[in-house]
Formats: C-alpha cells, structure tokens, sequence
C-alpha cells in the first residue's frame, strides 16, 4: 500500500473513531440526566422495610393521601419539623393522611436514637443509599411529596413547615 492510500485509510479510522466517540458521550450524557418529580407527575414506586418490619410500597396508600418525608438524624431543619410531622399524623389520619419518613441515615445507631429521642408515631425506614429519594430526584432534605391515591404528586415542599398550620392544613383537606 502507498503512503497516500495509508494516509486515507488512517483519516476515514480517525473520523470513525472520532464519530464513535462523540456517539458514546452523548449516550453517556443521556443516562445521567436526573429526572426531577414535582407537583402533577406520577410519583415513582418504591419499595421498602419499615423498622417494624412492614414493606411499603407507593401503592400500598391507595385511597389515602401519602405524606412521604425525606429526612436524616444530622439535619437541623428534619428536627425542627419532626414534632409537628408527628402531629399531622395524629391530627389526620382518621381522615386519609398517612406519613412516611424515609431517612438517608447511614449509621442505623444514630437514626434509631433520633426515633427514640423524639418519639417518632409515623413510619419511618432508613434508606442509607438514597434510592428511593434518588428515585424522586431529591438531593437536599427535608423534602416532602405529597401524593394523592392516584399516584400524582399533588405538592412538593422543600425544606421544613409547620405542617399544622391551619392554612396548610385547609389544603390538606382539600386534597382528600
């Protein structure tokens, strides 16, 4: 083979691999974009134990209003509305309102301290790797979704609430 039928060979190998790879980062860039849920999406399913050993799952909440709190042992603000999460269970549950508290502690001694220290009424289970708040697209806590019996998250709030503030209660009400 002559120089030049090499030198054309080793360009149309170079702008393959050049195609190639420009192919494969954009595949790659495909896969990590995060999908985000928000007030009126679906909200994804889940799966997970309870610390009294129940299995939750989304549907698990059909015909009830999903209270689904994402949360940890070291966040100022999850202490902060821990007691009046707890009261929103209690004020609401004979009307339909269920609350889940999904923490992303890694150390299970802490989190069960928390509970314990707090007197937490509401199920809760520790997701240490944060599958399922990944699944929701939530990386700061507290984060809450509420999600109605058909599966639609009806709110989102970020951050800590009083959740029994009368207001906020109203549309609680209204969502039922």
């Amino acid at each position: 083979m002559d120089s030049q039928n090499s030198r054309s060979v080793d360009r149309l190998l170079t702008g393959a691999i050049v195609l190639l790879a420009a192919a494969l980062v954009l595949v790659i860039a495909g896969t990590l974009e995060v999908r985000v849920i928000n007030a009126g999406d679906k909200a994804p399913d889940f799966k997970i134990v309870s610390d009294s050993g129940r299995t939750y799952t989304r549907s698990d909440f059909g015909g009830k209003l999903l209270v689904l709190n994402f949360w940890a042992s070291w966040c100022a603000p999850c202490v902060q509305e821990v007691p009046s999460l707890d009261a929103l269970q209690r004020t609401m549950a004979t009307e339909g309102v269920v609350v889940l508290g999904v923490s992303i502690d890694s150390n299970p001694k802490r989190y069960q301290q928390f509970l314990q220290r707090f007197r937490v009424n509401f199920p809760t289970a520790r997701d240490p790797d944060a599958n399922i708040s990944s699944s929701y697209g939530t990386f700061q806590i507290p984060e809450t979704y509420i999600i109605d019996s058909k599966g639609v998250v009806r709110e989102k709030i970020i951050s800590n609430r009083n959740w029994v503030d009368p207001q906020f209660l109203a549309r609680v009400k209204a969502m039922l």
